[in-house]
């Protein structure tokens, strides 16, 4: 069944087109959400909730796009405002940005960077994964967490001087250095 015959099953509210849409787009989307939630059961919530929202408003998709980047948005924007609900994104300090963080991709695993991710606090960890996994300039993401460019900057630079302490620590238990 083509995309567009599913979407409009889901503007007519049929369950079952609603079933299989859930089905081809819910692993892509649940990466989306673990990657902003603080863990794994909060993501599924969010997926939950996420698609409720897309259900609701997807008379709303024109066709404009892909639907893919349309439901991702919606799930971004769902996790965002749990957070907005709780005032946690302030200020920490002016910090310039100039922290490089070189990943040694042979000895830092995917699944221990995602999990040092995941472990960094709210406020890093969405300005972290909507700027660097997912290109939102800071005045994007200042918009979409209502702070302003320069925390969204700050609060950058700290989650990658946090990133690069845990993976030099970690490395320098795997490679002890001759000092």
């Amino acid at each position: 069944m083509s995309l567009s015959i599913l979407i409009q099953g889901c503007i007519d509210r049929n369950t079952k087109s609603q079933e299989q849409l859930y089905r081809m787009f819910s692993v892509k989307l649940f990466s989306v959400c673990l990657k902003y939630s603080r863990n794994y059961a909060e993501a599924e919530d969010n997926l939950q909730d996420g698609f409720l929202i897309i259900f609701d408003k997807i008379k709303q998709y024109k066709n404009t796009g892909s639907f893919d980047g349309w439901a991702k948005r919606i799930m971004i924007n769902n996790v965002l405002q749990q957070y907005r609900k709780t005032t946690f994104l302030e200020l920490v300090n002016d910090v310039v940005d100039d922290t490089v963080l070189e990943i040694d991709d042979e000895n830092v695993s995917l699944d221990y960077l995602l999990r040092i991710i995941q472990e960094l606090p709210d406020r890093y960890r969405l300005v972290f994964n909507l700027y660097v996994m997912d290109g939102y300039t800071h005045r994007e993401i200042a918009e979409m967490l209502g702070i302003t460019d320069g925390t969204s900057k700050s609060n950058l630079a700290r989650a990658k001087m946090i990133l690069k302490e845990k993976i030099e620590v970690s490395q320098e238990k795997i490679f002890p250095s001759a000092k």
